[in-house]
């Protein structure tokens, strides 16, 4: 019963996602497509369980060059307790300062968009991450609970909140517990819900914004899948030479 709560849950948070974020998405999508089509970038950040849509937008079967990822191992967990483990995660995070260190490793342009995603909104790495962007004249776009956002206190010395930073917010409607299945019984909540609403935000954009170009008649390097029918052997490594040009030029 419980499974078939969850799935009920993650329908209904989909659908509020689909009836109350359209204008969010469609006015993100148009930041997007306006800084592909002038050979920028959407650079994308996260950390922690944030970095999963990061990880899902490209490469991925479905999406194109433009989307820049940007994952820092050290703010992704490659085990639970020990080195790379989460609790070393959660703190440096939360540590401010250290952001700074790991963007300074990229190029970013004002034509360029920033996407940041955390449910959360408060620690230290999404909020710098789009106050870093902001500074050099990126549009921001973030993904968070807007629930977090309206009723949460600031915690980042500069009294922002991720949502604060961002031109545009598209809510996730999670709650603030992030889990979606109360069980009699058990005192904490079950079953997130933020990864699914951030995953489906973000191929929701994708889509989006390949509406948006090709509408105007731009051509997409689109990482395939070799079931398509008519992609010749060389279409996914020309799409990485693609990209690869795309991000160091």
């Amino acid at each position: 019963m419980s499974g078939q709560s969850y799935l009920m849950k993650a329908q209904e948070l989909l659908e509020k996602i689909k009836t109350t974020q359209k204008e969010n998405i469609e006015a993100a999508a148009r930041l997007m497509a306006d800084s592909i089509a002038g050979e920028g970038l959407v650079h994308m950040f996260g950390s922690g369980h944030s970095v999963i849509p990061v990880l899902d937008i490209f490469p991925r079967y479905g999406s194109f060059v433009g989307f820049h990822p940007m994952m820092d191992p050290r703010l992704m967990w490659t085990s639970v307790v020990g080195p790379g483990g989460a609790r070393e995660l959660l703190w440096l995070e939360r540590e401010e300062g250290y952001i700074a260190n790991f963007l300074q490793s990229f190029k970013f342009e004002k034509r360029d968009t920033m996407l940041v995603y955390s449910h959360g909104g408060l620690n230290a790495a999404p909020v710098e991450a789009a106050l870093y962007a902001r500074e050099r004249g990126l549009a921001v776009v973030v993904v968070t609970s807007g629930e977090n956002h309206r009723k949460a206190k600031a915690t980042h010395s500069s009294g922002k909140k991720l949502g604060d930073v961002a031109d545009v917010i598209i809510d996730n409607c999670v709650p603030l517990e992030d889990a979606l299945v109360h069980i009699d019984g058990q005192v904490e909540p079950v079953g997130a819900g933020s990864t699914l609403a951030a995953v489906s935000i973000s191929m929701a954009l994708v889509a989006e914004v390949a509406r948006l170009l090709v509408e105007r008649g731009q051509k997409l390097s689109v990482f395939v899948s070799p079931n398509v029918e008519g992609v010749s052997p060389d279409h996914n490594p020309e799409v990485f030479k693609v990209y690869a040009r795309a991000v160091t030029k």
